[in-house]
């Protein structure tokens, strides 16, 4: 059997010598290694790479997704569609292990491998496949794609992940101090724990656990029958479950039992601590939740180039290396999309996972001050959009392409498909302007705008998420002002995009095009603050301070 001086490679820092299992559902390790869709991705994968660095003794366990979430390719008419095609990865090692975990009263085989820490930079990661030959059908296409829209499947890679992945910790022979649940989905594990230690309060002391949805509806439950069904309360039945975590209705919350196994929780920004502890905290028996905010990785993200003009002050190379990064994302935008983009003109990129309340199309709610905006000559734009719908959801990819199409016909505007860790980096490279306008307080952190601002682009956002930790109106960044809290829907967007328009013609614009050195200073504000304060090893500290060394 492997051991733990293999699986590291490293000896833990005294400092973080607490042993603890991070669990979570993707993983944004490297372009090469498919199996992350957004946020909670991106984040985990710069929390494993700031562990190495620091070399914590944390390890990552998660799922090695056969097809990952999917490829976002375009069919005959340009417009984007969801294909999934099989990946293999030669640089993870058979760990040589097989076992059972039981899903539906019935054996599932899982297999582990082990992405070693010398391989990307990373803290080690392991991850389990049902695809195996000893499953049938069924069994094997558990781990086949990343949130899979068939109920029983997402249930099964729950169980799979969490029940799993304590199982496999037993088999190396370690015992974490902590599990770290990042966000629901592992909650099965506790049940695990629970079955093994025979106390709920033996369980609390070993586990932690990060929330990173703002709203009720974004947090997953499913019918107890349904569950008991999956095995999903391992050992227990239906009303044993609901005993130990004094919890009743008809759905079991996945947030709500984390928060009861748990012995501290948190959220990723300020704001979203606020927001999480009024949406929890009328329930019994949950544990204390605070804050740590999302961060991440700079020396990942970076280009060294930028970092080095950065360095040394140098106005003119900033300036050079940030019109080269430029070029090189506008490669991708005539390889695409057949239209040639200037480094001379000021760039505005929205890239980030496609949801509705991100509100992409924002910027084009008024139609007529869109064009206006795009053919002004005096102080000419750029638009790339670029992002992944859920390939099941029809709205948002609906969205994606009405963007695709009302944009056809404007040479200074482009989609591009295949967001992944590549194109995010080219994007937050080659951007003048980062832009993020969600509704308010439906972002619980967000952290593309950190790395853009690693890399030269300028914040223009709404204050949700992390943004109000670090923006400084008109000096770091400029701030999208939000509509009044008591107006409908449908009255906050149109006020949002007014102020959003107004924020870039009567400030970004001009600044950019009238006032290059305030611009300059602006830049430079923006990569000053946003280091260490928004950099994921002072949140892979922040996590061993205020939740693993308690």
């Amino acid at each position: 059997m492997i051991t733990k001086e293999e699986i590291f490679g490293y000896v833990p820092d005294e400092k973080y010598s607490k042993a603890v299992a991070y669990l979570s559902m993707e993983f944004a390790i490297d372009q090469a290694l498919k199996i992350y869709s957004g946020g909670l991705g991106f984040l985990a994968g710069s929390h494993l790479r700031s562990a190495y660095e620091l070399k914590q003794n944390l390890l990552g366990i998660g799922m090695l997704w056969k097809y990952g979430y999917y490829d976002q390719v375009r069919d005959h008419n340009a417009l984007m569609k969801p294909e999934f095609v099989a990946k293999e990865y030669s640089f993870l090692q058979d760990m040589g292990i097989v076992f059972t975990v039981p899903v539906h009263d019935a054996p599932v085989h899982v297999k582990a491998y082990l992405l070693k820490p010398d391989i990307f930079g990373s803290a080690p990661l392991f991850l389990l496949s049902t695809d195996l030959p000893e499953n049938d059908d069924v069994s094997r296409s558990i781990s086949h794609c990343l949130y899979d829209p068939n109920e029983t499947t997402r249930i099964a890679q729950a169980i799979v992940l969490g029940i799993g992945g304590a199982m496999l910790l037993d088999i190396l022979g370690i015992e974490p101090d902590v599990y770290h649940m990042n966000e629901g989905h592992s909650v099965s594990l506790n049940f695990y724990l629970y079955a093994k230690y025979k106390s709920l309060d033996e369980v609390k002391k070993r586990v932690v656990f990060t929330t990173h949805t703002p709203e009720m509806a974004g947090n997953e439950a499913h019918g107890y029958g349904l569950l008991k069904e999956m095995s999903f309360f391992y050992h227990l039945q239906e009303h044993e479950a609901k005993s130990l975590l004094d919890m009743d209705g008809d759905s079991f919350n996945y947030t709500v039992a984390a928060l009861k196994f748990s012995r501290k929780a948190n959220g990723v920004s300020k704001i979203h601590g606020e927001v999480a502890r009024q949406m929890w905290n009328s329930y019994s028996g949950i544990c204390e939740i605070t804050s740590i905010t999302n961060a991440q990785n700079k020396n990942y993200w970076k280009d060294q180039l930028f970092e080095d003009a950065l360095a040394g002050n140098n106005n003119e190379a900033i300036v050079s290396r940030k019109k080269e990064m430029k070029r090189s994302l506008f490669k991708t935008v005539a390889d695409q999309c057949g239209k040639l983009f200037d480094e001379n003109v000021l760039t505005i990129v929205w890239a980030r996972r496609f949801a509705g309340y991100k509100r992409a199309d924002m910027v084009m709610y008024d139609w007529e001050r869109f064009l206006n905006f795009v053919n002004n000559t005096q102080h000419p734009v750029q638009i790339i959009w670029a992002g992944k719908p859920y390939p099941g959801d029809n709205g948002s990819i609906d969205l994606f392409n009405h963007i695709i199409n009302s944009i056809r016909p404007l040479a200074n505007c482009a989609v591009l498909t295949g967001y992944e860790l590549g194109l995010s980096a080219l994007l937050k490279k080659g951007a003048d302007v980062w832009l993020n306008n969600p509704r308010m307080y439906r972002e619980a952190s967000g952290t593309s705008g950190m790395t853009a601002a690693m890399n030269g682009a300028v914040n223009v956002s709404l204050p949700d998420g992390w943004v109000p930790e670090f923006a400084k109106n008109g000096e770091n960044s400029f701030v999208i002002q939000p509509a009044p809290d008591e107006l409908t829907w449908e009255e906050k967007d149109r006020e949002e995009s007014r102020n959003l328009m107004d924020i870039l013609e009567h400030h970004v614009l001009p600044t950019y095009y009238d006032n290059n050195q305030k611009w300059l200073e602006i830049v430079k504000k923006a990569a000053a603050d946003v280091v260490p304060a928004f950099e994921s090893g002072r949140m892979a500290n922040e996590y061993y301070e205020k939740m693993y060394n308690l």
